[in-house]
């Protein structure tokens, strides 16, 4: 399962030590190390894209259906897809908010499912009540993403076979997965012929 984003530096160290159980992807980088004063041959590491290692505690716990991924606003930011989730407008992220769909003073939690992206024009008329009360409707539910959900909205540059291997991961009814097939789909606007 994906679990985290890492330096070629911090791949070449798992390489070296020996705590990779296998790589796929594309290769990266071919890391060229010292010559050994015995044969005369020089060291090589090459770095692939994606790299397995031995199973962990930690690793085993983000696997786990109950696992919360810690919220930030920038990952919030990316589920929302960058829309005030009350105008529809998509905002710089210097003009947005994190919105409690239920206000903390009123019982909510600071949590995934209580959450959404607001620009700040709505976050302020919405205020201190619920959607509902402040006559404006929620263009979206709320969700806790999966921890490969979460690796993608990392914000990291991302490569097609990176990509495949996090979306595999996707649950099947992922609203990310949803929007990113949507977004994958070609436009017939935008063939030269």
């Amino acid at each position: 399962m994906p679990l985290e984003w890492i330096s070629y530096q911090g791949a070449v160290r798992l390489y070296y030590l020996e705590q990779v159980a296998y790589s796929c992807g594309r290769l990266l980088y071919r890391i060229h190390g010292g010559y050994n004063a015995a044969t005369g041959q020089r060291s090589v590491i090459e770095v692939n894209s994606i790299i397995a290692t031995d199973g962990s505690v930690q690793a085993s716990m983000k696997g786990r259906p109950g696992y919360t991924p810690p919220l930030n606003n920038a990952t919030l930011f990316r589920r929302d897809g960058f829309l005030c989730m009350y105008c529809g407008e998509r905002r710089r992220q210097s003009e947005l908010s994190r919105d409690h769909v239920r206000p903390i003073s009123r019982g909510g939690e600071d949590a995934w499912n209580n959450v959404v992206t607001a620009c700040k024009h709505c976050n302020s008329h919405k205020g201190n009540r619920g959607p509902e009360g402040a006559g404006m409707q929620l263009l979206a539910v709320p969700f806790t993403p999966t921890h490969a959900e979460y690796v993608y909205l990392q914000g990291r540059r991302i490569l097609a076979d990176q990509m495949e291997f996090l979306r595999a991961h996707f649950p099947r009814r992922s609203p990310l997965r949803e929007r990113l097939e949507r977004t994958a789909q070609p436009s017939p606007a935008r063939f030269l012929s």
